[in-house]
Order: structure tokens, then sequence, then C-alpha cells
């Protein structure tokens, strides 16, 4: 906070620097053309030099500041952004929401040096050049307020109009490439491409209205300026006071863009502070006694997931369904969870999930560039390696063989701590593990509840789905 403050001080002393080196050096001209005596013109002489001098030294501390204090707060946000993400329900973050969270991230730098600090040195100059010429509060009003807040709502407008015109074109596209030949099949590609081009050229028909709707505020804003000028000449002002009050105007051009910058960014920060927010927020989870161990089956959309996120609390980690891979090494996707592990802890946990993976392995763009297998194997190490009080597991070893799965779940389940949250679609686990509960559900509601053995003795999904199980292993014997 203190290099931005430091950054708007000197970009306000950089502009006055400014304003006051027009009017000095138009001074210096008219007063040089009478042919006055050497004498009295050193004084303005020497403050143009030194005007021209620390101008272009403020600007320079102006930017180096600001940069300085935008990439440090930027450092510091990526950090706790991942860190909520990590700490937080997984349910809320998608793959999807997180890729968007980065660009949001990155965004906060333009809210900071493209609408902050533009709009507060503007303001501080307007004032400043309203306590010299009082008839430029009109302009200033103007350029400051008017003109910004209708380039504003002219963006605002026009991204809400073209955001689903892009997601129908984003959707379209899909359709178009990965369902190309079953399109040229019956005939309907052509169809499809003409729906298409219909979505894109509407949306360059709104966007090249929006873009004359912007030129013309910005057009407005150098009249503004101008007109200003005029008057001031109309009235008899000196020469040095109309040049003074342009270059003092030409401070407010910029918020016309900034507005417009502030329009497309303000989502951005919306989103980044509602998640950061959500870490005072209290939990809703439903704390497990110590030493339970719980497991939840049913059928596919049952709503296995669902209930798995109500046992989500502060100290609860896990291998999610929707859990994300970032971008980067194995070794890196790793530490998100513990970033002071040593090397022998990495180990420990990768032996563990039967990880193969070298820790230097880029696993791409969620995890595109591994199997699905090694992506849910690399999920649980992190998850092994948090070693939380409360471990809840959804389909950890999906993507695996039965047998691979059985062992890397049995290793795990055998180290983990006492409390534990399984959600699983295999029940052959559950019966050579201790669970203190099974619950069986279906469309969301718990139909069947109890132990292994309880369970296998009582008509309903879980005995018919043990005995679909076990029934091909008993013929593989025989």
């Amino acid at each position: 906070m203190k290099r931005l403050a430091l950054a708007a001080v000197a970009a306000v002393l950089a502009e006055l620097a400014g304003v006051a080196l027009m009017s000095t050096a138009v001074w210096l001209i008219v007063r040089a053309a009478d042919q006055p005596p050497m004498s009295a013109l050193t004084v303005a002489i020497v403050a143009v030099r030194a005007l021209a001098l620390s101008r272009g030294v403020l600007r320079y501390a102006d930017r180096l500041a600001g940069h300085d204090a935008v990439l440090r707060y930027l450092a510091d946000l990526r950090g706790r952004v991942y860190e909520s993400l990590l700490r937080h329900p997984v349910r809320k973050h998608s793959g999807d929401l997180v890729t968007r969270l980065v660009s949001d991230v990155d965004a906060v730098q333009d809210v900071v040096l493209r609408c902050l600090l533009p709009a507060c040195v503007a303001g501080l100059v307007g004032v400043a050049a309203i306590a010299v010429e009082p008839v430029l509060v009109f302009p200033v009003l103007v350029l400051g307020v008017l003109l910004p807040l209708g380039a504003f709502l002219v963006a605002d407008r026009h991204l809400h109009a073209v955001a689903p015109l892009r997601s129908r074109l984003a959707e379209r596209t899909v359709t178009l490439v990965h369902g190309a030949a079953e399109l040229t099949a019956f005939g309907v590609a052509e169809a499809e491409l003409a729906k298409s081009d219909a979505v894109i050229t509407d949306i360059a028909t709104r966007e090249r209205r929006a873009a004359t709707r912007a030129a013309a505020l910005s057009a407005a804003a150098v009249l503004t300026q101008f007109g200003t000028a005029l008057t001031l000449l109309a009235t008899g002002s000196p020469a040095w006071l109309v040049l003074g009050a342009v270059a003092a105007l030409e401070v407010f051009l910029p918020l016309t863009t900034a507005a417009q910058r502030w329009a497309e960014v303000r989502g951005s920060v919306a989103r980044v502070r509602e998640l950061l927010a959500a870490r005072t927020v209290p939990t809703t989870g439903e704390p497990l006694p110590p030493g339970r161990r719980i497991a939840v089956v049913g059928p596919s959309g049952a709503g296995k997931t669902t209930l798995l996120t109500r046992f989500v609390t502060p100290e609860a980690r896990g291998a999610l369904a929707d859990a994300h891979v970032f971008h980067t090494t194995v070794r890196a996707n790793v530490l998100f969870a513990k970033p002071d592990a040593t090397q022998e802890e990495l180990d420990r946990a990768a032996a563990i999930t039967d990880l193969d993976l070298p820790w230097d392995t880029v696993v791409g763009e969620h995890g595109t560039e591994i199997s699905g297998g090694q992506r849910q194997r690399l999920i649980l190490t992190r998850a092994v390696l948090a070693a939380p009080p409360v471990l809840l597991l959804d389909e950890p070893v999906e993507g695996l063989d039965p047998t691979h799965a059985d062992e890397v779940l049995t290793r795990v389940l055998t180290t983990a701590p006492s409390t534990v949250v399984l959600v699983t679609h295999r029940l052959t686990p559950l019966s050579h593990h201790h669970f203190d509960e099974i619950l069986v559900l279906d469309h969301g509601e718990i139909t069947q509840r109890g132990t292994h053995t309880d369970l296998v003795s009582t008509p309903g999904y879980y005995r018919d789905r043990w005995e679909d199980e076990v029934t091909p292993v008993r013929a593989a014997r025989v």
C-alpha cells in the first residue's frame, strides 16, 4: 500500500510538473517576444529546465513504484487464492473456474494500473486545476465524471449482450469440431456452419457498434478539452493559462478507456473477492467423531458426491472427483498440499498411491498430458501427503483396473488417519476394511445403512451389487 501511495504521489507530481512546464514555457515564449532584459527571463528559463527534468524523473518513479507495488500485490494475491482453493470445498471451484480465476487475478493488475491510479491522479490534478482557474469545474466534471460514466454504461451493456453470443459460439465450435463426422454423415454440416456464421456476424456487428460508441465518447472528450481552450481564449485569458488548462485536462482523457476497462474486469475482481472472503465464512460441514469410518455407495447420479460435501470442514482434505490439476510439474502439484514437504515425504506418499510419474513431469492443462489413472493417483498422492485429520475420498482409484485399484486403496486406507469418508462404486474394499457404517444412496435419499455384514444379508441394492461383483470372481476360480 505504501508503494502504491508513492506511485500515486509521483504520478500527480509528474502531471503537475507537465502542466507547470507547459504554462511556464508558453509564458516564456510570449514574454521573450517583447525582448526584455535576460535577467527578466532567468527564473522562467531555470524553471522550464527544472520542470522538464523533474517531469521525466517523476514519471519514471511513478512507473517503477506502481509496477513494483502491483507485482508484489499480485504475488501475494496468487498465494492467497491458491491457499483458498486448497483449503475449501472443491465443489465450489471446478477446473474451469480455477482456470478463470488465474485470469481474474491477472486482471487485478489492470484494475490498479489502468483504472485506480489514473482516476486518483486525474482527481487530484483536477482539484489543483480548479483551484487555479475555477472556470474549469465544468470541463472537469464532463471529462472526469460524465464521459467515463457513459463509457462504462456502454461497455457494460455491450458485454452483457455479447456474453451469451460468445457462449453460443463456443458451444457451436465444440459441436463442429467434435461432431464433424456425424454432421457430415447426416448432411447438416453446412446448416450448422451457416448458424455459426450468423452468430459470428452478430458478434462482429455488436463489436463494431460498441467501438463506434467508444470512439464517439473519446472524440467528445477531445472536443471538450479544446472547446474549453477556445472558451478561455474568447474570454481573454492569457496564452499560458489556456495551454496550461489544455495540459491539465489531458490527464482526464484516459479515464474514458479506464471506465471501459473497469466494465470488463469488475467481474474478475468480484470473483476474486468472493473467493477470498469465503476464507472467513463458517463451514456447514458435519464434523465426524474421531476414528469413525463411513462409506457411501449407490448408483451413478444417486447423490454420493453431494452427500460427501456435507463432511467438508476446515480440517478435512481429500481426493475429490473435481479436484483441479495445475499446468505444472507433478512435484509442484503434489506440494500444493504441503509446501514444506521433504523429498522423503513425497516419495513415501507416491509409494502409497503407486504414482509412477517422474517428479519433473509436466502434467499439462487439466492433466491432459497424463492418463486418467495417473491424474487420479496424483490427486490421491496430494491427499495422502496432506495427512489430514479427516480424509475424504471420492472414487479415489477411478481409472485403474480393479486389482490395481484395490491394492492402492488398501495402502491408502491402511496409512490413512483414523477418520475417513469414502465414496465408491466397488464394494470389495468395504469387505476387506472395517467401516463403522455404510450408507446406500438412491436419488439423494439414504435407502440402507449398516455394516458390510448387515447389508449383504439384507435384500436391496447393496446385496444385489455385491453378488454382481463377486460372481465373476467365483466363476474365475472355478
